[in-house]
């Protein structure tokens, strides 16, 4: 079993992260719980940074907040000199209520409302991603309402494809992400926002997929990039001074994945990007990147409480948990696979293979198949790895099922960032139904 950040087996044959039992603080916040390991996010945040200020490269960090947004994970990113990346109305107030550097807040999205993009302006945050036509012409519009300047990216797709799993391709030419760099798309939003008194084009972005292991892809990315903006400085006389190659670095879920290691990652593309500008003769840009489940994804892990369990004769054995798709609903959505273990016998060894259902009415709420465990019963605390993106981002109140706490780990201090939701939480919204209503 491979064991992540500060985790490892105690004396007690308990599993431990950041110096906390597991058991302890199953004991003390209840299952279903996400515990983050606050050392391992710091020091991925430090390894993507401090590779750029080793190679003496002008970069942004930024802190793709889709896998994980609270107030407490963009006070800990705002802690370690990160920028961050946002694509929601929510997501922008979260981080203002993070008190979050505005400067450093980028804006992405593929349909921001007008209320967005007024929300954007109002706080006078860094900078915009514009992903198409309608949203560039909206946002000049309402800057010359405003009679205010706005810093932009154009969000260009360069039409390479990444090897990843196939919902979350967003690179290659047919995506709903993005001016195409091949049909002259791109150009023709350059131009228009060139010649805006209210935009200001600071570079490009892309983004070409998620859960990536390989550097290929982002190079073949930035020679596109790089060629056309070689053109464009020839023709247009517009030379960038940012290169956004997005995100996307993968992670270790299970034995299947070979992920490279952040600064692997940043050196590579930093060469190329050297490389390129010195064949073409272009200044060398400030090079951003979109880290966000290569700074949380292997953090995160989820405690469950063991319920009923099941035999089908010659078949399989299920064991019931009682959380499921409600706080993670990757295996249901993308077939993600995960570890686990058993965290109040963890140095016990594997006895039988069992398939971990969820609690939710749906066939297709099963986490884990044919996982290796000791003979378990009801009671003993499943611990399930790399659920730190997109566990508790995507968690959701289906069979209204309330969404688990949150705990940070740290230095052998645990401290509750989220809390439990309770029954009285799901109905808060809900308005009673009377009779002499007219709908």
């Amino acid at each position: 079993m491979h064991l992540h950040g500060t985790a490892k087996i105690n004396q007690n044959g308990h599993l431990e992260i950041g110096g906390k039992d597991t058991v302890e603080l199953a004991e003390k916040y209840g299952t279903p719980l996400y515990v983050y390991d606050v050392e391992l996010i710091r020091k991925r945040a430090r390894a993507f940074k401090n590779t750029f200020t080793k190679l003496g490269v002008p970069a942004q960090v930024a802190y793709a907040s889709k896998a994980f947004s609270t107030i407490a994970m963009l006070e800990l990113i705002k802690e370690e000199g990160l920028s961050l990346d946002v694509v929601s109305g929510g997501e922008l107030y979260t981080a203002i209520k993070a008190d979050f550097p505005v400067e450093k807040i980028h804006f992405h999205g593929n349909n921001k409302s007008d209320e967005e993009l007024k929300m954007a302006l109002d706080y006078k945050i860094g900078c915009i991603v514009v992903d198409n036509f309608h949203e560039l012409h909206t946002l000049h519009h309402l800057c010359s309402e405003r009679d205010q300047k706005v810093n932009i990216l154009l969000r260009v797709t360069p039409g390479i494809e990444a090897h990843t799993h196939d919902y979350i391709l967003t690179g290659q030419e047919d995506s709903k992400f993005g001016f195409d760099l091949q049909n002259g798309q791109a150009e023709t939003a350059l131009i228009f926002a060139i010649e805006s008194n209210y935009l200001n084009v600071l570079g490009l972005h892309c983004h070409i997929g998620s859960q990536i292991f390989e550097t290929i892809g982002f190079i073949l990315a930035a020679r596109k990039i790089l060629d056309k903006m070689s053109k464009w400085q020839e023709e247009l006389n517009f030379t960038p001074s940012v290169l956004n190659l997005g995100g996307g670095f993968g992670i270790r879920y299970t034995d299947e994945d070979t992920p490279l290691d952040p600064s692997s990652y940043v050196e590579e593309m930093i060469n190329e990007v050297k490389k390129e500008t010195e064949r073409l003769s272009l200044p060398m840009p400030e090079i951003w990147i979109e880290p966000g489940r290569s700074l949380v994804g292997d953090a995160g892990t989820t405690l469950y409480s063991i319920g009923s369990s099941k035999d089908v004769p010659n078949i399989r054995k299920y064991l019931a948990v009682d959380g499921g798709m409600t706080d993670n609903i990757r295996p249901a959505l993308y077939d993600a696979k995960y570890e686990a273990l058993l965290a109040n016998r963890a140095n016990e060894q594997p006895k039988e293979k069992v398939s971990i259902a969820g609690k939710c009415c749906e066939s297709g709420d099963m986490l884990i198949w044919d996982l290796p465990l000791p003979d378990a019963g009801t009671n003993d605390i499943l611990a399930v790895f790399c659920t730190g993106a997109y566990g508790y981002s995507m968690a959701n109140n289906y069979n209204r099922i309330p969404r688990p706490p949150v705990v940070f780990v740290e230095n052998e201090h645990d401290q509750l960032v989220v809390k439990r939701e309770s029954y009285e939480d799901l109905l808060r919204l809900d308005l009673p139904f009377k009779e002499k209503t007219k709908i």
